[in-house]
């Protein structure tokens, strides 16, 4: 099973840092995943991952493969447990999809999400305690060029422990919490820019 060991970012550590995350050196680490920081780059620039060969080819996405060991949590201020989710964008929802079935993960459910305006598809592939939401138009554009772009991440979702301490903390740098899609959940949207932080951000309960 494929399973994420670091997210290589191109934001200081410092700006989660005020996002509420314990930050050690250049590292914050959520779960089993270390979110490696001050790579080149804008939001999530790549990703190591282990439990596939070496040389997979996961539809564009920066990936390097190791054998390594899985990181060990921290504890968070804003009482962040694990990432959530791993948002990635694509021109070619099925395209993408298939990259990830040819690597052993084999898509969890999808749904149709968006607005009337803008539509999209989501599906999801579990990738060890992180969930992949592959998102994209629900039909390929016509245009050759944008069809034949790479997927990209896109944005991140975490869990926390108590989503109404997570509020108090960061006050108004989060909006209010509201219900999620999920039954029973709820969710809340970071405004992660006045932070320095360059990757649309949400927690959940």
């Amino acid at each position: 099973m494929l399973e994420i060991v670091a997210l290589d970012m191109g934001d200081d550590a410092q700006s989660w840092g005020r996002a509420g995350f314990t930050v050690e050196g250049d590292t914050v680490r959520v779960g089993t995943v270390a979110m490696r920081c001050g790579a080149s780059g804008v939001g999530v620039v790549g990703w190591t991952v282990r439990g596939i060969p070496i040389g997979t080819v996961l539809d564009g996405l920066p990936t390097t493969v190791t054998d390594g060991a899985l990181g060990t949590p921290a504890v968070h201020a804003n009482g962040a447990t694990i990432i959530d989710h791993v948002v990635i964008a694509t021109p070619d929802v099925d395209r993408t999809v298939a990259s990830f079935v040819v690597a052993g993960c084999d898509p969890k459910r999808e749904r149709k999400g968006g607005s009337e305006s803008m539509p999209i598809r989501q599906v999801f592939v579990r990738a060890g305690e992180v969930i992949l939401e592959i998102i994209g138009p629900p039909t390929v554009s016509d245009d050759p060029d944008v069809a034949a772009r790479p997927a990209t991440f896109w944005g991140l979702a975490f869990t926390t422990a108590d989503l109404d301490a997570c509020a108090l903390l960061l006050a108004d740098a989060l909006s209010p919490p509201k219900d999620a899609v999920q039954t029973g959940r709820r969710i809340a949207t970071l405004r992660h820019k006045p932070l320095g932080i360059t990757v649309p951000t949400v927690f959940m309960s």
